[in-house]
């Protein structure tokens, strides 16, 4: 499997003061040349015979554009991945071999990218009756449990640990039993759930990423769907049911 990025880039990718390149008085081109050399040029070999890879990066350089660029610089506008990386592929020389069929290329990618493992826990309270869940960025977002795709050879758990710490701010190094997980092939993609109980409510939880997540709260587990009374809204939540399909005690979990 392709090794994937991580969800989201964290906040020490942007720009630091010492850096020459200003967005502020940038071209277009300008920008694309800088997206090209940050992201791009100097991947390894092995990375740039991988056409996955490649749009991974331009992904990342897609984030970058409208966390980054668009900060310094509002004249630009926010762009869709789809269009961005039309732009990019043929502003990039490395990209040209494919850019006369980047509709191809982007589907075949965004086909490639649902079906790529995604690990990540169901933290609970210490007494097993409530969960941390997190809110997208986007207004229309709904409320899910810190998950993210898995990298190439990286174990399940630690992928678990990473997208945690990256989206909530709490480290579970130490604390993830690694047979204490739920798994479950929705849409052809591989979700491993880690069952974490012992959270301290108190936990002062603050994202690592920009622009991804937006809020992060408790809840009630008899509050979600599913819970033997669907009380939840409809659309509220996002890949909850399956999961809270489960009744978790002592550490084991079974099907209702």
């Amino acid at each position: 499997m392709t090794s994937s990025s991580s969800s989201s880039p964290e906040i020490q990718h942007a720009p630091t003061a010492g850096e020459r390149f200003s967005y502020k008085q940038a071209t277009h081109d300008e920008v694309l040349e800088d997206l090209s050399s940050r992201f791009l040029l100097n991947l390894p070999d092995e990375e740039i015979s991988s056409l996955e890879r490649i749009c991974f990066q331009v992904e990342q350089a897609h984030w970058f554009y409208e966390d980054f660029v668009r900060e310094q610089n509002p004249k630009f506008p926010s762009l869709p991945l789809k269009k961005f990386s039309e732009m990019l592929f043929h502003a990039c020389p490395l990209l040209h071999q494919w850019s006369h069929d980047h509709e191809q290329a982007f589907n075949t990618f965004m086909q490639y990218k649902t079906r790529v493992p995604v690990c990540g826990a169901i933290m609970l309270n210490e007494t097993w009756e409530k969960c941390i869940l997190v809110k997208g960025w986007k207004s229309s977002s709904g409320w899910g449990f810190p998950k993210g795709k898995i990298n190439e050879h990286e174990p399940p758990h630690e992928c678990a640990i990473r997208e945690v710490l990256e989206e909530t701010g709490y480290n579970l190094a130490g604390q993830i039993n690694p047979a204490d997980v739920i798994e479950m092939s929705i849409k052809e993609q591989l979700i491993s759930l880690f069952i974490v109980p012992g959270i301290p409510e108190d936990f002062p939880f603050k994202t690592r990423t920009r622009k991804e997540i937006s809020r992060i709260e408790w809840f009630r587990l008899t509050d979600l769907p599913t819970w033997k009374r669907n009380r939840a809204t409809p659309g509220k939540f996002y890949l909850i049911s399956p999961f809270i399909a489960y009744v978790f005690t002592d550490h084991c979990y079974k099907p209702f």
